[in-house]
């Protein structure tokens, strides 16, 4: 205690007591040693130095407050109350996967039905539109089922897509169809290389209209058919119109895609169309035709598959981080804002493209098939057939004289209609 009471590094410790015969008395403080101790108490304090204290009320995070409220589903009575029911254990955990499917190890052998579902579930949250988790999302689905995310992938008019998720969309496996108009590619770019790869080697349909393509492009894209076998062989459908810089010397290359049954070439640097018609004709046996072809039609060639939101998600955050400040009067601004002025939006054109489809000339060529002994009788009554069909199910809403004058004039058609419209009715 002595040593307690003369120290000076330690506070006033207040009176002593001391138990004597079972009664407490107090120490007298009156020795010197003591008093001389406690002349100067330094002032109490209960926490050192630098420390402070921060007040936190109501500062929950917006993930954990919705952790809170993610296990129930609220909705509303008929008299107005609010009522909420507990979600199921499925929904919560297909909810968990997907918040962290990018640390999914792979999901190859797991269930195509409860990975759809999980791929939706992902999709709704915008997991695929994160700069680094999305690709790792996309790609275990890609590797597990392939065509099952996407099938058909249209990206025309789309070169900020390609720009901004090139990475994206070379994860996509087991495509067989790709649009890739107007989207001024050119020879060198990353995503016509992509194009040999052993995982796009399943693509039928390939539309390269308008991309700058030149000679150098088209080598490249049909060496691997040309020089292992591998690549683009089962290309049965391919669009090179309007790119001007293809000449006579890049359609020679095509003759390697021995699968190929309908080839568009117009608008491209040809001189002597005569001789590319004959070589064609004699390596593919591809007949020219100068009625439009109907598996040219654009208008067919959609995104479909899981994957068809994902793209429109990502244009439409590419082309809302591109897009420019509006510069307008204050008049036009107001009317913009209340309502009565809508905002119009000019869509992108391809005015090359566009200058080539009015023009008369297409050089659009498709693989005859083989002409049988009794061809001509076979389709006319192959039409005839088609034919009585129609007639019974509009004999319900035409009467009979309508339907007498239809037969007619469908016979005298059939006289009038040469071989090549022939073969393109039986087509359809």
């Amino acid at each position: 205690m002595s040593y307690y009471l003369n120290s000076e590094n330690h506070l006033d410790p207040g009176p002593v007591y001391v138990r004597e015969n079972g009664q407490l008395h107090m120490v007298s403080l009156a020795l010197d040693g003591v008093r001389s101790s406690l002349q100067k108490p330094r002032p109490f304090r209960l926490f050192p130095k630098g420390f402070s204290v921060e007040l936190c009320m109501n500062r929950e995070d917006d993930t954990a407050q919705k952790e809170k409220t993610d296990h129930f589903i609220f909705t509303y009575t008929r008299e107005g109350n609010l009522r909420y029911s507990a979600k199921s254990l499925f929904s919560l955990v297909l909810g968990f996967i997907s918040d962290n499917v990018d640390h999914i190890d792979s999901l190859i052998g797991f269930p195509e039905q409860i990975a759809e579902k999980l791929f939706s579930a992902a999709e709704a949250r915008q997991k695929f539109t994160e700069p680094g988790a999305g690709l790792r999302a996309l790609q275990k689905f890609t590797e597990a089922y392939g065509s099952l995310v996407l099938c058909s992938l249209c990206l025309r008019n789309r070169y900020l897509v390609i720009s901004e998720k090139l990475e994206e969309i070379k994860s996509f496996r087991e495509l067989t169809c790709l649009d890739l108009s107007c989207c001024k590619l050119g020879d060198e770019h990353e995503l016509l290389e992509h194009l040999t790869n052993e995982a796009l080697s399943s693509i039928t349909q390939l539309h390269l209209k308008d991309n700058c393509l030149s000679d150098a492009g088209v080598r490249k894209m049909t060496a691997p058919v040309r020089v292992m076998k591998r690549g683009l062989e089962n290309l049965t459908l391919l669009d090179l119109s309007c790119n001007p810089e293809i000449t006579d010397a890049g359609i020679g290359y095509l003759f390697s895609f021995r699968k190929l049954n309908c080839l568009d070439i117009s608008g491209t640097g040809l001189k002597d169309v005569k001789a590319v018609k004959h070589k064609l004709q004699t390596h593919i046996g591809l007949v020219h035709s100068k009625v439009p072809l109907k598996e040219f039609d654009h208008s067919n060639c959609k995104t479909e598959g899981w994957a068809d939101q994902i793209v429109l998600q990502w244009e439409r955050v590419t082309s809302e981080a591109v897009k420019p400040r509006e510069t307008s009067e204050p008049g036009t601004a107001a009317q913009h804002f209340y309502g009565k002025r809508a905002r119009t939006e000019a869509p992108v054109k391809c005015h090359l493209a566009d200058a080539h489809m009015n023009s008369s000339e297409k050089l659009q060529f498709y693989k005859e098939k083989a002409p049988d002994c009794h061809g001509p009788l076979l389709k006319h009554e192959a039409l005839s057939s088609q034919e009585s069909k129609k007639s019974k199910k509009r004999a319900f809403e035409e009467p009979e004289k309508e339907q007498s004058n239809s037969s007619q004039s469908s016979k005298q058609k059939y006289v009038c209609l040469a071989m090549e419209d022939w073969d393109l009715l039986n087509s359809y």
